[in-house]
């Protein structure tokens, strides 16, 4: 990239730092710091407001970067991720955003630990959300270094290293010091930039085709060396019955992995009603909508103007795909135009990652402490001394996302993004689900299902060829790959529930249903709710 590029994006970059870091000074001057005020934000967000929050935290570089990437070099096989990530946000409306309003208070153990013992429940689901939010993390640190690889070419490889530790510092520093306030309005700021950059590009991509987008179509099967069958399922996830598992699993992973995302959930604390939750959820599928949509036109559109061989030789993930094109929609790489429209987008997509890393540290510092550490101390912390807590998890978990993100620099954000969705949907969605609709669930199967589906997602992606035994693996010089799927959900999902119904029904203890009864009526009606 021209030094034009260069210094436009690191002007960008630095413009929406400042406005964020003001931000969270402005916010920290105006707390209190009390749990409620860290966690949810004082409950003040109207759905408006938090529609656009949820938007958000949810649209990340996986959204903006790796599936328009992954259709440009798949084409069909690619739309799976589009179509997975809005489908899911139906199981989210109609099963999980209202009742988890109304049972919990900040993470997803206080609505499962309301009728179990304490303690077991909220260490086992406390340490699932944090392996979920790392999962995530990893993602968004690959994102921000494919993006700084781009603009400073081969020789950025130091830069992408200290642009990953630069992204975990942030995100520290907007958690410790704004909580979910400041988190909220950073994400809102960033919904708003990234539906702005998605409506220019999906427009500029359109008027060259003259609206046609059977045409478009058409000219990105032609560039992409594989004709029609650009256009068919198969280039990607086709072939052999493997691979076809592997669609199924993954598609199985983006549809109800949503519904157990912790910095999802968390979301629907800093509305002061349930209603308002459910209306926030509204809002957010209308945006979400709307930007998968134009993430189909995005990607089919650098297939078309940009080629997959140019996307592949700069990412070889197709991370760089919507740069790119919007780069050649400027008027090309050198030109002006170009320049800063790359920069633009780029500096949409950098606050992209940092709007999301923020959401996602809050959730997992606070399951560290909410759950983790005062189920250990519970007699002894204050709120006070939980928020500290929450504030060093942050440091902790900051830490580990920066390692990893370095290892998996080369994987699609994308894809990642599928693997802790995978583990989402197995280890917390079937114990969610069984705590708001099942009567006989008890302490046992509440812990079995979190550790029945958590377990064996971690395993089998780590005896997986995403970990070692091809040349796209984490580690390609050796092979302990046992299990021949990408993607562990179509395994994983349903060991998590049968786990939880097998520990119900060994178990011994009995089901204490008036406090069932209680949880039932809170749930669907609201009274009692925080």
């Amino acid at each position: 990239m021209t030094r034009e590029h260069q210094t436009l994006a690191l002007i960008l970059f630095s413009l929406f730092i400042a406005v964020t870091l003001g931000i969270t000074t402005w916010v920290s001057r105006n707390r209190h710091g009390s749990a409620e005020e860290f966690y949810a934000g004082g409950r003040l967000f109207s759905p408006l407001e938090n529609g656009f929050a949820i938007a958000g935290d949810y649209m990340s570089a996986a959204s903006f970067l790796g599936i328009s990437g992954l259709i440009a070099l798949f084409g069909y096989d690619g739309l799976l991720y589009s179509v997975g990530f809005l489908v899911a946000w139906l199981v989210v409306l109609f099963l999980v955003a209202e009742l988890v309003r109304n049972c919990g208070r900040f993470t997803l153990a206080d609505v499962v630990a309301a009728r179990m013992s304490e303690r077991p429940v909220r260490i086992a689901a406390g340490t699932a959300s944090v392996t979920v939010s790392v999962l995530y993390l990893v993602a968004q640190m690959v994102g921000a270094g494919s993006l700084v690889g781009l603009l400073l070419g081969d020789s950025g490889t130091a830069a992408r290293t200290l642009t990953v530790i630069g992204v975990g510092a942030l995100m520290v520093v907007y958690v410790s010091f704004g909580g979910m306030r400041a988190t909220t309005w950073i994400q809102i700021v960033k919904a708003v930039l990234l539906m702005g950059g998605a409506v220019t590009l999906t427009v500029l991509v359109l008027l060259r085709f003259h609206g046609d987008f059977d045409q478009l179509l058409l000219s990105a099967a032609e560039r992409s060396g594989h004709g029609r069958r650009f256009l068919s399922p198969g280039l990607k996830y086709g072939g052999d019955w493997t691979s076809r598992l592997d669609f199924m699993s993954l598609g199985l992973a983006l549809v109800l992995g949503t519904a157990g995302l912790p910095h999802i959930l968390s979301r629907f604390y800093t509305v002061p009603t349930a209603r308002a939750a459910r209306r926030s959820v509204v809002w957010a599928i209308a945006l979400i909508g709307g930007f998968y949509l134009m993430t189909i036109v995005l990607g089919f559109g650098a297939a078309a103007l940009v080629g997959p061989d140019e996307v592949r030789a700069s990412n070889a993930s197709g991370n760089t795909a919507v740069p790119l094109l919007a780069a050649f929609l400027g008027g090309g790489a050198r030109s002006t135009g170009g320049a800063v429209l790359f920069a633009f987008v780029a500096a949409i997509a950098f606050a992209t990652i940092l709007a999301v890393v923020a959401g996602i540290t809050l959730a997992s510092s606070a399951s560290v402490a909410h759950d983790l550490y005062a189920s250990l101390k519970r007699r002894h912390a204050r709120q006070r001394s939980e928020v500290a807590v929450a504030r060093v998890a942050a440091v902790g978990i900051g830490a580990v996302a920066i390692a990893l993100g370095l290892l998996a620099q080369d994987l699609n954000v994308a894809f990642l993004v599928g693997l802790a969705f995978a583990v989402a949907a197995s280890a917390n969605l079937p114990v969610l689900l069984y705590s708001l609709f099942w009567g006989s669930f008890t302490t046992r199967g509440a812990v079995w299902s979190v550790y029945g589906g958590l377990i064996p997602a971690v395993v089998l992606v780590v005896l997986s060829p995403v970990v070692s035994g091809s040349p796209e693996s984490l580690f390609p010089g050796v092979s302990f790959q046992f299990f021949p799927l990408q993607n562990p959900g179509l395994v994983s999902i349903p060991l998590g529930f049968l786990a939880g119904w097998m520990g119900t029904v060994t178990s011994t203890e009995e089901p204490d249903v008036a406090k069932h009864a209680e949880t039932e009526v809170r749930s669907l009606t609201g009274a009692g709710a925080v």
